[in-house]
């Protein structure tokens, strides 16, 4: 019986602090449903508004080869993290060619977090409190202990992979 129960305090405890993953809300400075907080890349490919461009975009993206080759010997065991808004033009154009660039690299995908924000660039929770989130999308590279190490905000100023490589060999 105290397994049973114990049992039961874990999953009740487990499913509060769950957040949900590619929630929808309806964003009132839009006017628009849009998605919140932590989702997943399938959530996000799989939203209408988001999808309608995601797919054509990423199917057409071609990562520059030389600029590849370089960043390949590079990537470790670094984090990244994407704050966009399922809203917003850029993150619309340049989220589907960042994925592009990381599915090139073979860039594990549990290392990667995806953070939807809303018109007014918040997510619930403070899941982003301290990112200092001016503009979206921003792509945010974390060495394997956390430490920030550059970021891409809004687009790219080259390339993405030619800014992400930037990133990384200042890193090295």
């Amino acid at each position: 019986m105290k397994i049973l129960l114990s049992i039961t305090l874990i999953a009740i405890a487990m499913s509060v602090s769950a957040q949900e993953l590619n929630k929808k809300i309806h964003d009132q400075a839009r006017n628009k449903d849009v998605l919140i907080n932590v989702c997943t890349r399938e959530g996000i490919t799989t939203f209408p508004e988001f999808k309608e461009m995601y797919d054509p975009l990423y199917a057409a993206y071609v990562p520059d080869a030389a600029t590849m080759i370089e960043l390949k010997k590079l990537v470790k065991k670094e984090k990244i993290k994407i704050v966009f808004g399922t809203w917003c033009g850029d993150s619309k154009v340049n989220v589907p060619n960042f994925f592009k660039v990381l599915d090139n690299l073979q860039f594990k995908e549990k290392n990667v977090e995806i953070i939807a924000v809303d018109g007014a660039k918040k997510a619930e929770n403070g899941i982003i409190d301290g990112l200092n989130i001016q503009r979206v999308p921003t792509f945010i590279v974390y060495d394997k202990k956390g430490k920030e190490l550059g970021r891409i905000v809004e687009h790219p100023k080259t390339t993405l992979e030619g800014d992400l490589l930037a990133i990384y060999q200042k890193k090295s």
